[in-house]
Parts: structure tokens; sequence; C-alpha cells
């Protein structure tokens, strides 16, 4: 699949928009249309009812070590700016960037892909700035140009195996990169920091008094009210706290359509558990969030786990795997990640209690004040557990499965779109696009359509449709040959569409007709809303 093809039928259909595109559009921001809106909010439907609302459903089948309790929570986007400081986002939440001295463009350090090209004794590293699969194209172009030859010299071109990041290029090597964006080689400055957080100010004080930023992530807030919880509630450890909300982060070059956005919904559970309890618990979570994404589409070799290796960890993590998925637009064999599950170990409900106590058993950048302790302690809170069965007294371990509500919606839409052939009226193959989304997820469970605007059918239909209203998002279409009709249903991936034909007005049934498989089955008018409501679920 093109990646043109979805972002022009996510256009076209009222998936997605480019955020104030009348005015040209802000890099990095996307709008949700009818369709989109409806789509990600079933997503993050799915995703709470399977979680919180309906988790017991699915515990022994998922083998977890033990029953739980989950709860939710919904936390202001703006926080005190000492959580930031706490957590380590204030210190160490950041990307490293480049300028190029002659184009006056920033570039993310690692995310500028280039290859080696020599020509006799003369090597040059050849950045690039496109799509996949035009990756070899624009490096020949760029390259031939930079060693003023043409198309028939390039035979006297010698190209790397692979390409690779501009992070992985020695810094000694870096004099003989060609930045995107220039004719000539070393014009990029060095790497240096880029914090992530949005800042902005509280009330009337513009200075650092007021000084606050956007939320880079949605846990925080969850640890900062686990004694909250623990005191308005009858929950035990284990529990879990799950919350679906906007973050926000200053992306340097955000690209690859939703993919990497500066405004952003998560979807994240923290898990608290008993230390010794806390490596079953962590494998829990791998495989039941592996799970949820193959049940409602993502499945195959485009989909898998993996365990970060020990230099990836960060800092405070006991062990993270990401769920990835090889969306389109990447490099083939790559992937991207759509979530990741991560054993915190104590480091947050510790950090908000004590702060960073020991800087060299925590490494982080930490101002130091007159007595070599540092500036920014946590809250003083006790915010320790006792099992008032046992009456032990401990710091609960975390795990925290964090979901891309934006991601996911990206994933399941490339998962979805297809390209194959269909009958029409007359029989005849015609080619279409078929989204072949989960009815669960689907912005529209059914569509019901009169096959012709006489004879009371449109009468029969609107009763169906106002039936069928009550339990799900249905449409309704009578116009244009039911061909058509079926096509733009198969386009939005609408799972069912049910027609009111001459039969319906003698025996008062219709006809069901199957996105995927094309079957057509006749199915009562009172038994209509059952049939589709089972079918769903």
């Amino acid at each position: 699949m093109q990646m043109e093809k979805l972002v022009s039928l996510c256009k076209r259909r009222g998936f997605m928009f480019q955020s104030s595109e009348i005015y040209g559009g802000l890099n990095g921001f996307w709008d949700y249309g009818p369709l989109g809106v409806e789509l990600k909010r079933n997503i993050k439907d799915a995703w709470w009812h399977d979680m919180c609302k309906g988790h017991n459903e699915l515990l022994q089948l998922n083998g977890a070590p033990s029953t739980y309790e989950m709860v939710g929570l919904d936390c202001t986007i703006l926080m005190h700016p000492q959580v930031w400081k706490c957590s380590g986002h204030y210190d160490l939440f950041h990307d490293f960037m480049v300028d190029c001295r002659v184009s006056k463009k920033r570039y993310r350090f690692d995310q500028v892909r280039g290859k080696w090209v020599s020509r006799g004794e003369q090597k040059v590293f050849v950045t690039i700035m496109c799509e996949p699969e035009n990756e070899q194209e624009e490096v020949t172009r760029r390259a031939l140009k930079f060693f003023g030859l043409r198309n028939k010299d390039v035979g006297q071109l010698v190209f790397a195996d692979v390409f690779q990041s501009l992070d992985k290029v020695p810094a000694a090597d870096r004099v003989f990169v060609l930045a995107p964006d220039a004719n000539e080689a070393n014009t990029l400055t060095d790497p240096r920091e880029f914090n992530l957080m949005f800042k902005t100010y509280v009330g009337a004080l513009s200075g650092e008094e007021g000084a606050a930023f956007l939320r880079p992530e949605t846990a925080q807030g969850i640890f900062v009210n686990f004694k909250n919880v623990l005191d308005s509630t009858r929950v035990r450890i284990p529990f879990g706290v799950a919350q679906v909300g906007k973050s926000f982060r200053n992306e340097i070059t955000p690209r690859n359509f939703t993919f990497r956005s500066r405004e952003f919904e998560q979807m994240e559970i923290e898990f608290f558990c008993n230390p010794a309890e806390s490596p079953m618990w962590y494998q829990y979570w791998r495989n039941r969030r592996l799970q949820w994404y193959t049940e409602l589409g993502l499945a195959g070799e485009r989909l898998r786990l993996r365990e970060h290796e020990q230099d990836e960890l960060s800092h405070y993590s006991c062990g993270t795997a990401d769920i990835e998925y090889a969306f389109p637009f990447l490099p083939e064999g790559e992937y991207g990640e759509l979530e990741g599950i991560a054993h915190r170990g104590d480091f947050d409900l510790r950090s908000h209690s004590e702060g960073k106590l020991d800087p060299k058993e925590r490494p982080l950048k930490l101002e130091l004040n007159e007595h070599g302790q540092p500036k920014h302690r946590g809250s003083g809170k006790d915010l320790s557990y006792r099992d008032d069965l046992t009456n032990e007294r401990f710091i609960p371990h975390v795990i925290e499965p964090s979901a891309g509500a934006d991601r996911a919606t990206l994933a399941f839409l490339c998962e979805a779109y297809h390209e194959d052939e269909a009958p029409d009226e007359d029989g005849k193959l015609q080619s279409r696009v078929v989204m072949r989304l989960n009815p669960r997820i689907a912005p529209y469970k059914a569509a019901v359509f009169p096959l012709v605007k006489k004879d009371g059918m449109p009468e029969i239909a609107k009763d169906i449709y106002g039936a069928l209203k009550q339990k799900f998002n249905v449409f309704y279409d009578e116009k244009a040959a039911v061909g058509r009709r079926y096509r733009r249903q198969d386009e939005i991936g609408t799972p069912y569409c049910i027609t009111v034909d001459s039969q319906s007005l003698q025996d008062k049934t219709v006809t069901v007709r199957d996105r995927d498989t094309l079957e057509q089955w006749r199915v009562k008018i009172d038994d209509v809303v059952g049939e589709i409501e089972g079918r769903i679920r």
C-alpha cells in the first residue's frame, strides 16, 4: 500500500485533516473528522472496556498471577512544575537536534537518514528526508549533483550497502555529511539538547514564578494521586489506575502523518503491585496488551513484541518491551512503536515522595544546594502502601502499559486498507477500496438502504435505521445506485449493509451484505437489530 493513498482517503472520507488547513496548516497537529473521531473514540472505548471495566472477563484466559482491581482517573493537563522536576522530565526529557548553517533548517539528530557514497578517494554521507521507497533514487540524484556528474556517470559511484541514521556517524566523519537541504558538505552544527516540553504561564505572572508545562505524558497525574486513590476507594494491591488523555511534546521534526505529532492522546495504565510479584505482572501485561491488538485486527508479521536491550532502557526501568507495527511509511524491515510496557520499579512513587536523594545511584542532572543535597526534593508525603492483611509496608512497584491512541488509530487504518474487486449491479467485477476494520472499532456498524425511493421502501428502511440507531452508530443512504452505495460504505469500513427491496414488501425480510466476504443473506426485519448486534459482538 502506498501511504499517499491512505492519506488521501483519510481526507476525502473525513477521517483526518491537517490542523488549520485553510491557513496553510500547523506542522505536527491533526484534526479528526466525522469518521476519524468515531474510529478513535471506538478504539479508546474498546481499550477502556477491556482494560478497566471488563478486565475480570479475561483474567483466567490471560494467566494473571491473581485477581486485581482497576479504577480510572482524569487528571489536568497543567500540573505543578515540581512534578516534572521530580519525574526527571525537567532535566532529561530532550532530543538532540542539529541545524544547517546554509539552509537554516533544523532536524532531529536521529531522524536524518543517509548512505555513504564514494567516488575514488572522495566520500560523502548523503542524507535525505523522503519516503522509504524513494530513498535510493534520491541518494543517487543528490550524489550525482554533489560530485558534478550526469546520470550516465552513475557507474563511477560506489554506494554503501545500508542506510543509517545520522547519529550513528562518528563525530570525526561528520565533516563529510551532506545535509538534506544543502549543496555542500559540513554545514551541520554539532548536536545539542532540546527539551520537548511545551512551556506556558499560569495566571498574570509571565516570569519564572508563573512558568508551567503542558504535560508530556499522562502517567505523572496517576502517581501524584496514588494516595488519593487509596484513601478514597477500597482498592487493594494489586490494582491498576487507567487514564486516557492528551499529552504534548514539542517534536523537532514531526512527520509520518499522525505517527509523530506534537499533540497526541495516550491510553495509560499504572499497575501497582508487590515488588516480589512484579516480574510476573510484567510478563502478564506484555502478553495481555499484545493480545488486545491481535484481537482487534493487527496480526501477522507486521506486529511484534520486542524486549529492549540493556542499553536502551530508561534510567529507572527494570525492563521494557515495545509492541511495534511495520507501518508502510517506514523502510522495509523497520517497525514503529505502538505501545511500551515498562517495569518502572518504585522509581516514580519514591521520587515524588523523597525526591532524588542519591545522584550516584540515580544519575540525573540535579542542582545541589550548599549542603550537597538536590534542590529538587519530593513532596515529603508518605507514598508507601501498607497491606492490611499482612501488615507489610512497602513502596509498590509499577508496571506501565502506555499506548498511543493516535498511533493505534493509524495502525488500524493501515492494516485495514485493501484494494480488491467486487461485482457491480450487473455482476461485472469492479475494483474497490475496502477498509477492513474490526466491527468493534468501525465508525459505522451498519448502513441501511432502500433499493429505490418509492413503493414504501424508504419508510421501511428508515424504521430499521431508527431501531438500529438506538444501539449503534449507523448510516442511512438512498442516493445513487445501490452498488455505488456499497462501495462508499466499503471505503469507510462499514461491516454490514442492509438493503430494503421489493421482496421486503412481500415477506418482511431484508438483505444483509458482509463487507469482507461479500456474502448476502436474508433476515426478518424484526430480527435485524439482533443479527447485527450478535455479529458485532
